[in-house]
């Protein structure tokens, strides 16, 4: 069974920058040692994220926005448990008072 090999930002990055600067791809990817595809595969990534691409060990890119979002998403959830928390208060203390 093959081991599978990784690269780090830094090989990604500069294959990406090379490839533009070269005309055969396929000999190119064959001098790196990957596959054509791999290479394709890094360039769309890199021209969609730019400079966040590649974060490496599993971790998407998360931009800032994602981020923020991520967070009003937790706030939202435990603002909808207070209220039900608070609902069932009343609702007991209505009760009691009869």
């Amino acid at each position: 069974m093959k081991q599978r090999k990784v690269y780090d930002r830094e090989f990604k990055e500069n294959a990406v920058k090379l490839s533009y600067e070269r005309d055969n791809m396929t000999h190119f990817a064959r001098e790196l040692g990957i596959s054509v595809k791999q290479l394709y595969s890094w360039r769309s990534q890199y021209k969609i994220k730019g400079s966040e691409s590649f974060p490496g060990n599993g971790n998407t890119a998360v931009n800032d926005d994602a981020k923020a979002l991520v967070q009003l998403k937790k706030e939202y959830v435990r603002l909808q448990q207070e209220h039900e928390i608070l609902k069932k208060a009343m609702g007991i203390i209505s009760r009691s008072d009869l």
